[in-house]
């Protein structure tokens, strides 16, 4: 309900620390910080605590002296910061003897935890670009160096180079001060979108921001061929940030008068990345040079995903937007659909969070119950089990997400035994269903249950049954869906509408043996194909309702979709609530009406 919460990122630099230790510890601390930064920090950087996995090889030549300046450098950095590092982990036995008296030595690095606390959530800064007419991209250089070595960075390792000179940060304290003017320009909402500058270089981050929002940019680089090649690729710190064109001055004096380095460097906008750099100027379509971008990836992908999935995952790329049809009238305020998420006192309708070991969405689950205005009640299968519970006063279950058992058994059939070869427990579940006012809900490993229990369709000859993803793999991402016509009680009002949602399944598959219209499936997936469609399952199926309506089982996670922040992706929104609380309120007014 609230919107402060913890920002966390990692910063390593093994590669630098190879040519120069120290610098390589204190890269590992800039680089977690400037990921962090785009997260509006409720104390600024003294809020911010790290720990520091030191992996050393330790023991060998040279290489304890090596350790000592390490983390006296990072040591020294961090106090000239004004943080701590209060914790961390050693791991010095990274050195590999083989029998031929062959010794292979890991880098020496030191990996960085950072961590603070966040204000608000809804001020977090994203990286790809924005839509923007009129915006720009600011280079801050936080290294206070005039000097774009390339030493330890991803281009020299493409010629088959490490270096001898790497980049540092000279003034902890110029970078204190960017820091924290660059939290003051978020919390300000001044800042459209942000990346830091770090492994491949200045254009390879703002090609990552051009990648993911879709958008082209025009870059301008000055100097001859070496002065260009070093701007463009050297991985000394520095942010990327996108602003309107009319703060632009104002931002760039700021940093002028203490001392740090910023210059508008390229137009945000078009389809194309352009890059002005004399004889070595080019130009491409974004879809063009993301393909290019992707590749190693997909390949990297070929090796654990079957089916060919990540080809298609590949030829997709770019093709699946998101796109949103909310429901009409829907207004995302949070009182006038009878939702509070300070509720005091008892609610109007009892519902129960039904769970086994394993389950982890029941609490996610039962604040979405709480907020819609339902009596909540935790049970265990131990309480069914033993009697302490019978379900005699609830009128709403709900199976929540998570690996119960495990999925040792596969997903959900450990869960189901329990239910199958208990006498009494199943007697329990058998009266809830007889009843005609109950209504139930299954998400993800509850919709597994739901399905193994044959609780929806028991009359069809040919059970429906949940199989594995196309992919063989775990499928977690923030994907769109359809609202079909359906009975569905939870679903009313939510007919012809196309929402994000969150999946996160290994068995998702809705294997559906009678036939399309046998059913009432509820939920599409928007898209056919993979990775739009996770699982392959037949007709897109994302859930499925029994006949009369008043239970459905669904793969996707609606309690974890209910607030504006929590998707994957949503313009800027003054809703309180998502359309996917709906689903509870309807069962709330459904149970009320009976």
């Amino acid at each position: 309900r609230g919107q402060n919460g913890m920002a966390t990122a990692l910063g390593h630099a093994p590669v630098p620390g190879i040519i120069d230790a120290k610098a390589g510890a204190i890269l590992s601390v800039v680089e977690a910080l400037t990921n962090l930064v785009f997260a509006p920090l409720a104390h600024d950087l003294e809020g911010v605590v790290l720990s520091a996995n030191w992996m050393w090889p330790a023991k060998q030549p040279s290489e304890d002296a090596r350790l000592y300046d390490a983390v006296k450098a990072l040591s020294e950095f961090c106090i000239a910061l004004g943080i701590s590092v209060p914790t961390g982990k050693d791991s010095l036995s990274m050195t590999m003897k083989y029998e031929d008296g062959k010794v292979v030595k890991a880098p020496g690095t030191v990996a960085i935890s950072a961590m603070s606390e966040c204000g608000d959530v809804c001020l977090k800064v994203t990286p790809e670009l924005k839509a923007e007419d009129d915006s720009v991209l600011v280079y801050v250089d936080l290294s206070a160096s005039h000097k774009s070595y390339l030493g330890g960075s991803s281009f020299a390792q493409t010629l088959g180079q490490v270096g001898d000179k790497v980049p540092d940060v000279i003034d902890p304290e110029k970078f204190k001060l960017a820091f924290s003017y660059v939290q003051k320009l978020i919390k300000e909402r001044k800042v459209l979108a942000g990346h830091d500058v770090s492994a491949g270089g200045l254009l390879t981050a703002i090609s990552e921001m051009s990648f993911a929002g879709d958008i082209g940019f025009e870059l301008t680089l000055n100097g001859n061929e070496k002065e260009v090649v070093s701007e463009a690729f050297s991985e000394k710190p520095a942010l990327l940030l996108q602003l309107k064109q009319k703060d632009v001055q104002e931002v760039l004096a700021k940093f002028d008068s203490i001392g740090v380095v910023a210059k508008s460097i390229a137009k945000v906008g078009g389809e194309e990345i352009k890059v002005i750099a004399d004889e070595l100027s080019f130009s491409a379509y974004v879809d063009e040079l993301r393909k290019v971008w992707f590749k190693p990836s997909a390949l990297l992908d070929s090796f654990q995903t079957a089916n060919n999935k990540s080809e298609e995952r590949f030829n997709n790329l770019g093709k699946q937007p998101l796109k949103y049809i909310f429901p009409k009238g829907f207004t995302g305020k949070a009182k006038d659909y009878g939702v509070d998420f300070n509720r005091q006192g008892r609610g109007s309708v009892n519902a129960a969070i039904i769970r086994e070991e394993g389950t982890n969405g029941d609490r996610e689950m039962a604040f979405s119950l709480y907020a819609a205005g339902f009596n909540v009640k935790d049970i265990t299968m131990t309480d069914l089990m033993s009697g302490r519970e019978n379900l005699k006063d609830i009128s709403f279950i709900v199976f929540p997400g998570g690996f119960t058992n495990s999925d040792v058994l596969g997903a959900g059939k450990g869960w189901a035994g329990a239910f199958k070869f208990n006498p009494k427990v199943a007697k329990v579940l058998n009266d809830f269903y007889a009843r005609p006012d109950t209504l139930s809900l299954g998400v993800c490993n509850g919709c597994q249950l739901m399905v193994a229990l044959n609780v929806l369709y028991p009359e069809h000859k040919k059970a429906m049954k949940m199989r594995h993803n196309d992919s063989h793999k775990f499928e977690s991402s923030f994907v769109g869906v359809t609202v079909g016509e359906t009975k569905s009680v939870l679903l009313q009002g939510l007919q012809d509408s196309q929402l994000g949602i969150w999946v996160a399944h290994g068995e998702g598959k809705f294997y559906l043996p009678e036939g399309e219209d046998a059913y009432d499936i509820p939920l599409k997936y928007a898209y056919t194909s993979y990775p739009a469609n996770p699982n392959g399952a037949d007709f897109q199926a994302a859930g499925i309702c029994s006949k009369d309506g008043r239970h459905l089982a669904m793969m996707p996670h609606l309690e974890r979709s209910i607030i504006p922040w929590q998707w994957g992706y949503l313009q800027e929104s003054s809703w309180e609530i998502t359309p996917w609380m709906l689903a509870f309120v309807n069962a709330r007014e459904w149970l009320l009406q009976r």
